[in-house]
């Protein structure tokens, strides 16, 4: 199997269709989710089970989210994030609101703070695709309904999210599995340093001098215990049980283009290093994929390439996050 099972193929088999009265409890209930670590190993176990349950088709007789309202902020451009959350709030029941940052101008035409104090008083939840986790943050400060990191410069917890429903499809479980990132360390770096935190993977980060991820995040994962490994080497990836990368110029960083693709010479994830993985190795990418870079076509099409299974988990993985954190409140109006 090297692509997604077709949505009609996955209703031809009988699932249990859930009514309101079954479902489980939210997990998260009104809070924030800025961080992977915002939430406990049993917390990311309640979201996993409720994304895998949705994909099998045992929520859709039930709108647990029905009359309630989700602002989503985006000062960086979306495909995934902003379909995924769309889609996922209508078909919860609840309806989903975008907001440009050339109509809000998060910092500029208004404080960040004066938006979340404007905001909390329509909507009964707030995403942010934005450039700084700052942001995030005084957002959270100020907004007295729930705020979800859709991405910063820091982290991408959503994504890590569908990456490890993906991861346990094809493996059963995340426990013990060696994840190896190579590329740049950035938000997705930092964010699988905490996965590892929450999941017992051992993680791997391959990266240039120069390209490491946040010294901090790896210090505290070290101290809670987590096994993270830094290294250079690229004989790192033989046998791992997944190879994950990104893209080597993040949106903002356009002006270190012609260094970095310098820096990550070699690194680019091919056919060949595909080979190099477990018999049940998996590769995954987050997308967009800058081809010619950090990885080629022939890659993404792989019979181990998982990337658009990974990608279809976005909806299911975000749909489960938006019942645990909003599926406890009650419309406003």
């Amino acid at each position: 199997m090297t692509g997604p099972t077709p949505p009609a193929d996955r209703e031809s088999h009988q699932v249990t269709v859930l009514t309101l009265d079954a479902l489980p409890a939210p997990a998260m209930a009104g809070r924030d989710f800025l961080s992977n670590l915002d939430m406990s190993s049993a917390e990311l176990r309640a979201v996993l089970d409720t994304a895998a349950s949705m994909k099998r088709g045992e929520w859709k007789a039930v709108k647990p989210l029905a009359g309630l309202s989700l602002a989503m902020l985006f000062e960086k451009a979306s495909l995934r994030t902003r379909t995924t959350f769309d889609v996922g709030m209508y078909q919860l029941g609840g309806h989903a609101i975008t907001l440009s940052n050339q109509e809000i101008g998060l910092g500029t035409r208004e404080r960040v703070s004066d938006v979340a104090r404007n905001l909390e008083r329509w909507v009964d939840g707030i995403m942010g695709r934005v450039y700084l986790q700052q942001t995030l943050t005084e957002l959270a400060e100020h907004a007295s309904v729930p705020v979800i990191n859709g991405l910063s410069d820091m982290l991408h917890p959503v994504q890590l999210l569908a990456d490890y429903q993906t991861i346990e499809e094809q493996l059963g479980t995340a426990k013990g599995k060696r994840v190896v990132y190579i590329g740049d360390g950035n938000n997705l770096a930092n964010s699988h340093i905490h996965m590892g935190v929450l999941t017992g993977s051992a993680v791997t980060v391959v990266t240039p001098v120069g390209y490491e991820p946040n010294g901090a995040v790896l210090m505290d994962a070290v101290k809670r215990g987590a096994d993270v490994t830094l290294t250079n080497d690229l004989a790192a990836i033989d046998g791992a049980d997944v190879l994950y990368t990104d893209v080597w110029i993040s949106m903002g960083q356009e002006d270190q283009a012609a260094l970095r693709r310098k820096a990550f010479q070699g690194y680019q994830v091919t056919p060949e290093m595909l080979d190099r993985l477990a018999p049940h190795g998996i590769f995954l990418h987050c997308l967009p994929a800058h081809y010619g870079e950090e990885t080629v076509p022939e890659a993404t099409e792989h019979p181990k390439s998982r990337v658009f299974d990974q990608a279809e988990n976005r909806l299911h993985a975000q749909k489960a996050l938006l019942y645990h954190v909003m599926g406890s409140l009650k419309p406003s109006w």
